[in-house]
């Protein structure tokens, strides 16, 4: 079984796969997002998807689904105005119009103890609809 880091607030556990993947995602670059969700059974964050190197941010979006909240950690790619290559971790707190109320409470009480074990990241967004996450906004957001 693998190891899980417990979440103070909630009584959630973050998997091993969850930090295993982020640190692959962060330092070998194998992907280029991640998505996380709660299992409410087990009570612990797993990992939902896992976007491959050659995935955009388009790809992200639309793996996530319109009716259910999820966590997402993205690695954005890009070169500076001075011609320098640049890579920021961007966390996503997706949590849709349309999800349950107790989803929504949920993720949004088990945020803080998922993003302590994922070390690194450099922004965070937080969206309802897909609007508040276009890809302008990372762009603007990394510069």
């Amino acid at each position: 079984m693998a190891m899980a880091f417990k979440m103070a607030t909630t009584g959630m556990r973050v998997t091993e796969e969850c930090t295993s993947s982020f640190l692959e995602m962060k330092w070998k670059k194998v992907h280029r997002y991640i998505v996380f969700k709660i299992d409410e059974n087990s009570r612990k964050v797993t990992v939902d998807k896992v976007g491959g190197a050659g995935e955009n941010y388009q790809d992200l979006a639309a793996s996530l689904p319109v009716d259910d909240c999820r966590y997402a950690v993205f690695d954005f790619d890009f070169v500076t105005v001075d011609n320098c290559r640049k890579s920021k971790i961007f966390f996503i707190y997706w949590s849709p119009e349309a999800s349950r109320i107790r989803a929504k409470i949920l993720y949004a009480t088990s945020k803080a103890g998922l993003r302590r074990v994922l070390e690194g990241i450099h922004y965070e967004l937080q969206a309802t609809d897909p609007t508040e996450m276009g890809f302008d906004i990372i762009q603007d957001r990394a510069k």
